[in-house]
């Protein structure tokens, strides 16, 4: 990619339970808006660490991840720390890219209960 920059896009998303289902679901849903919204090609993304709440631990995000294309993208999956008072049921996203827009043009995405996590970005 021409005059390209490393960037990161954030989101998040949360399942009502923890199936391996819908964590794939979600997984499949929240990547799917982060790449639209910023017009990704799977082929510039470098990498993807998804986290899980320490509730979440039916699958790994990263699955549902290569069953959607992602089969040449490094991925890692983490636990977030367990903060009391922190949003339960939650997928979070960091990917990183390759990209020509500027950190302004970023669209972070977040998602169903996860959306009130960055009020800064609506």
């Amino acid at each position: 990619m021409t005059n390209s920059l490393v960037r990161a896009l954030r989101g998040a998303t949360t399942v009502e339970h923890d199936d391996a289902e819908e964590i794939a679901k979600a997984t499949r849903e929240l990547l799917t808006s982060m790449v639209e919204a910023n017009e990704i090609d799977v082929d510039d993304i470098i990498s993807v660490l998804f986290t899980t709440s320490p509730d979440l631990t039916a699958a790994f995000p990263a699955a549902a991840a290569r069953g959607i294309g992602f089969h040449t993208v490094p991925l890692m999956c983490a636990s977030e720390i367990d903060v009391p008072g922190a949003k339960k049921l939650c997928i979070r996203i960091m990917l990183h890219t390759y990209s020509t827009r500027t950190r302004d043009e970023i669209r972070h995405v977040y998602l169903h209960d996860a959306q009130n996590l960055r009020d800064d970005l609506r």
